[in-house]
């Protein structure tokens, strides 16, 4: 019975032999589940996009250069005025006598201008008479010397009565001013927007701040403000089109353009890990949107540059990787045995591109604008390329050159399963 336990020792060792050898083959490694996207070629536009409030495109502020009582107010918030018509009136009374004080002044200095003129024609008879006496003997040089200087008294009395005719015109002018600009009047043809006194209170005027009464909005033409980075201004222009959408009215979308762009920036928090920098961009709509008023939220997307023929792919199937872990990456040469080192590590924009074997291969990639969903890609893809879209958190950490991959099913038109890039 030895030979029988000899073949059953020889049997087992070959069993454990053989399952030895397949544990030590080379096992293919596993495949890896993507989601896969076709690069091509297509129309790309860069939109800088910003949130602001719409107001009028003019709006001005009626206040008084003058101090008084608020005794009418002809108009209510809301109601459409046109140019030059009455908005209200400040207690005019003290500014009517100063007006009769100053026309008073001015018709008095008036008489006395004539009665100096006629003094000048006098004494200017009697030089022409005395120069007449003297000529045939009859007066002496002293009374022709005395008669030139009462004739040159009486022009510079003259002088000095028009001087002062002048200035009590001048009085009486800014009083005359005074009078009228107690009479509000609107500048503009436009709504009033806002209401800031009532019949009874005080309108203090002052040169250095204004007491504002109400204030008119020309609604006819409507703008948004908003501000945008130091990075995205460098593509704007005025003309550039631009959609806006305003809060209120959900699903609309309305027609306008850049008109303005601020040349000097908004500094926030200088100084400071916080600082932001921003550029102010005036944006007019075409017309005016039916019910939008001065201060609703709105939104303003600006078509800024776009380019024909691109080839274009999913934005997030760009990724990043470290220089040294591409498979052409070429250590820097040295320089007299010294070899500076980098402070920060330096990245790569790449893609993995799906080949005929399904092995997702890595490659380089220079990219131009973006748009909200895709990415120009300059240089580094064609037309046709299949790209790793998919999931964001294998591709832009886990995935890795010569990776098995197998195409997901999608979630859905456009879906994706899996995590993407927020």
């Amino acid at each position: 019975m030895k030979w029988w336990k000899a073949v059953i020792a020889g049997v087992l060792f070959l069993g454990a032999a053989a399952i030895t050898a397949g544990g030590l083959r080379e096992r293919p490694p596993p495949t890896v589940e993507v989601q896969v996207a076709k690069a091509r070629k297509g129309s790309i536009t860069r939109t800088i996009t910003g949130a602001g409030k719409v107001q009028a495109a003019t709006t001005v502020k009626i206040s008084s250069n003058l101090s008084g009582d608020l005794v009418e107010l002809l108009v209510k918030d809301g109601e459409r005025v046109t140019k030059g018509q009455v908005l209200g009136k400040i207690d005019r009374r003290r500014f009517e006598a100063s007006v009769n004080q100053a026309r008073a002044s001015q018709n008095a200095a008036k008489a006395e201008v004539q009665v100096s003129e006629v003094e000048a024609q006098r004494s200017a008879a009697e030089y022409v008479r005395v120069e007449s006496l003297v000529g045939k003997g009859l007066a002496s040089a002293a009374e022709l010397e005395q008669s030139a200087a009462a004739r040159d008294t009486a022009a510079a009395r003259v002088a000095a009565a028009r001087q002062r005719f002048e200035q009590a015109s001048a009085v009486y002018d800014e009083a005359a001013s005074n009078l009228s600009k107690t009479t509000l009047v609107s500048p503009i043809d436009g709504n009033v927007i806002e209401l800031s006194r009532e019949v009874g209170e005080r309108v203090r005027g002052s040169d250095f701040s204004e007491d504002v009464v109400m204030t008119i909005a020309a609604l006819s033409a409507m703008e948004v403000k908003i501000e945008v980075g130091e990075h995205e201004v460098v593509h704007l222009k005025p003309g550039q089109p631009a959609e806006v959408t305003v809060d209120a009215l959900e699903g609309q979308i309305f027609q306008g353009s850049v008109v303005e762009i601020a040349q000097k920036a908004l500094i926030k928090n200088p100084g400071t890990e916080a600082e932001v920098t921003t550029f102010p961009i005036t944006v007019a709509l075409d017309t005016r949107p039916p019910g939008v008023l001065p201060g609703m939220s709105a939104e303003v997307r600006i078509a800024a540059e776009t380019h024909n023929d691109a080839v274009l792919v999913p934005i997030q199937a760009v990724t990043v990787r470290s220089e040294k872990s591409l498979p052409d990456y070429k250590p820097p040469v040295e320089g007299g045995g010294i070899t500076a080192r980098r402070k920060t590590e330096s990245l790569a924009k790449v893609v993995f591109v799906v080949d005929t074997d399904s092995k997702a291969q890595v490659r380089r990639v220079r990219t131009g604008i973006a748009s909200d969903t895709e990415l120009e890609i300059v240089e580094g893809l064609q037309d046709g390329d299949r790209v790793v879209e998919g999931p964001y958190r294998l591709l832009s950490k886990e995935l890795n050159a010569g990776d098995t991959v197998n195409e997901a099913s999608m979630g859905g038109p456009g879906g994706m399963k899996g995590g993407q890039k927020s």
